[in-house]
């Protein structure tokens, strides 16, 4: 991408009744057909749409993974799985649920809507959007390969030392966690940059910062965060990695290492991390529930503000996960006192929803329940994790299924709920298409039913002392009913989601036209076609207000115009503007389609994948072809001149 000032005013104009518009910057933005657009295309809805589909495959393998657990788990002294098949499904099913379903299936809503929430026409950084999702979806393949030589991780998603070392563990599972965690902390970062380019810089004008759609907010806050704390769990694994194949001793204690050392800085990514996946659901939340009660969200200035607030305290908490571990009573009083605080802001968002559906007249639709249902399980999951603040109840209930059941409804339940909801708001913008609202409301009851039963005698079982990472146990210990309720929940909610992808399916070829704006929504995305054309807008809009397609019903003194603004066809461009009061500032040109993204993820592929393999001449032949493709993605296109002397 290019920022140049251009020495030329660009035109504003009316958007509606001009084909040739359309038709011109169709011929700009549109990606080429066949093989090669396919695999080129930087267009972010493309790539949003991508992210989403991948991840959800990703919940249906770390589903699966999960049903063949609780079917072990169904009843006592069940042999359905060894223990070490047993230990391998378990870190599996959390890693992929953790880090590759959670964020990644927020991150592909955001890469689809922010730039139609914010008024422009593509991410700040599109090969860089483009590149962050050929990574996402490499080291996922990356890591599931460890399935087929039977060596999967088997140490658990927080890995610790020394179960993960090498005297413990000699294969090379835990080096396949390693290399695919640091592969994929590539993606989520450099995507965190993109997005807070695209949020403080490519706001439509008049987007001034306290306009900012609440859902931007989400993502703007995680980003920053994700862009401070993934740096400490790469250089972890790196560490680890390190001490396997090179005989360092960072987290040896016999040679002077620090076991501990590996849970603070895990931990300093992995409780941001927490956040980082659950204040965007939130946000999306805050976002479609106003739309679903016919109001604006209440109380918009406070949840900003306990979002950031949130994410800031997320950042002073790591120690909450280690109060079993020895550490000063100081330590511990302190970030007890935080854990319990960092509740304040949640209540904030809670109070606010609430009130939006009193105050509103709720439109019940499959979105409202599901977003009614993330309501239940997000007082469930806070009330669960308020519990654990507690230094002492904490270390009675530490390393049980109580904190299983805890790590469920935040993590998964949350999030799950959200982006449920989210799909049935959003999915005839991204489609042309209406979901099935019978099929909706029949799923919805499923997974809310499923979810519920399975999750939630887990709290019991753990003050009955069940710890977790068992694999199997004795009818004697009392908890055989609880278990076989639990993995009933978990085959009621795996048909409720079931449902949801027929619904999808279905939907897709026979679903009814949606329109441009069949729920009578507010902000900029619903102003366009369903779905959106590859330029989004044929003009950049003006805004004037938080609600731009509300003005009218709400009486607001200024108008927004959509349809009226600045015209950009010179090629593939759009607007930037001030980070503060969204004043247009520059004319940004924009890339075209590239294979140079594809080809550099690949090479970052062979890259990690001969580090496992120890193959030191072809891994130096990677580095060397990374940096041959990393100097083509910053080759210069055009030369300044060039640029600055075309003709308006």
């Amino acid at each position: 991408m290019t920022e140049i000032e251009y020495d030329r005013v660009p035109k504003v104009a009316e958007a509606s009744g001009r084909p040739e518009l359309s038709a011109r910057l169709r011929s700009f933005w549109e990606s080429k057909p066949g093989l090669y657009g396919w695999l080129a295309t930087v267009d972010h809805k493309t790539l949003g749409i991508r992210y989403i589909v991948t991840a959800f495959v990703f919940l249906g393998l770390g589903g699966i993974e999960a049903l063949i657990m609780r079917i072990q788990l169904a009843q006592p002294n069940e042999h359905v799985l060894t223990p070490e098949e047993y230990n391998q499904l378990f870190t599996m099913h959390g890693i992929t649920m953790i880090l590759w379903y959670a964020l990644p299936i927020l991150t592909g809503f955001s890469v689809y809507l922010q730039p139609l929430l914010l008024g422009c026409r593509d991410m700040a950084l599109p090969r860089l959007n483009a590149f962050t999702y050929w990574v996402f979806l490499f080291s996922g393949i990356f890591l599931y390969t460890s399935f087929l030589i039977g060596a999967a991780p088997d140490a658990g998603w927080f890995n610790y030392v020394p179960l993960a070392s090498i005297e413990q563990d000699p294969g090379p599972n835990i080096d396949f966690y390693a290399m695919a965690n640091i592969f994929l902390g590539i993606s989520t970062t450099l995507g965190g940059v993109n997005f807070i380019v695209t949020i403080l810089r490519f706001r439509a004008p008049g987007m001034s910062i306290n306009r900012l759609p609440i859902m931007s907010w989400g993502t703007l806050t995680i980003s920053v965060a994700s862009v401070l704390s993934i740096p400490a769990v790469s250089l972890a694994f790196f560490l680890l990695w390190m001490d396997r194949h090179f005989g360092t001793h960072f987290f040896d204690p016999a040679t002077g290492g620090q076991p501990l050392l590996w849970q603070h800085l895990f931990w300093l990514w992995g409780h941001p991390w927490v956040y980082i996946i659950v204040l965007p659901a939130l946000s999306m939340v805050s976002q479609a529930l106003p739309v679903c009660c016919r109001r604006p969200l209440v109380g918009y200035s406070l949840v900003a503000l306990a979002t950031v607030l949130t994410m800031v305290l997320g950042f002073g908490v790591w120690l909450h996960h280690m109060f079993a571990t020895g550490l000063p009573t100081m330590a511990l009083a302190f970030f007890s006192a935080v854990s319990l605080v960092i509740a304040i802001p949640s209540a904030v968002s809670l109070f606010a929803w609430l009130a939006t559906i009193w105050t509103g007249r709720p439109d019940f639709t499959t979105a409202f329940y599901f977003f009614a249902g993330f309501i239940i399980v997000f007082v469930i999951g806070g009330v669960s994790g308020f519990m654990t603040a507690s230094v002492p109840v904490d270390w009675q209930l530490t390393d049980t299924y109580f904190v299983v059941a805890h790590i469920h409804y935040v993590l998964i339940g949350w999030n799950l709920f959200a982006v449920l909801g989210a799909l049935y708001h959003w999915f005839p913008k991204m489609s042309g298409r209406m979901l099935d609202e019978t099929l909706g409301k029949i799923s919805f009851w499923f997974v809310f039913i499923g979810f519920n039963v399975g999750f939630f005698p887990m709290h019991i079982s753990g003050l009955l002392g069940m710890p977790r990472r068992i694999y199997t146990y004795s009818p004697e210990m009392g908890w055989s009913t609880l278990n076989l309720i639990t993995s009933i929940g978990s085959f009621v909610l795996a048909i409720g989601l079931l449902i949801t992808l027929v619904n999808v399916v279905r939907s897709l070829r026979v679903g009814r036209i949606a329109g441009p704006n069949p729920w009578d929504a507010d902000t900029l995305e619903w102003s366009t076609s369903s779905p959106p054309p590859p330029y989004n807008f044929a003009v950049i809009p003006t805004v004037a207000s938080r609600s731009p397609l509300w003005e009218a019903r709400l009486g607001e003194p200024q108008r927004s115009q959509p349809e009226r603004g600045f015209v950009l066809d010179h090629g593939k461009e759009t607007l930037g503007t001030t980070m503060l009061d969204a004043v247009p500032d520059v004319i940004v040109k924009m890339p075209e389609d590239s294979l140079v993204p594809l080809l550099l993820s690949l090479a970052l592929a062979a890259l990690f994948t001969t580090m496992m393999l120890e193959a030191w001449w072809w891994l130096a032949a990677s580095a060397i072809a990374i940096l041959v493709i990393t100097v083509a993605w910053l080759w210069p296109r055009q030369s300044l001149g060039e640029i600055e002397g075309s003709t308006p």
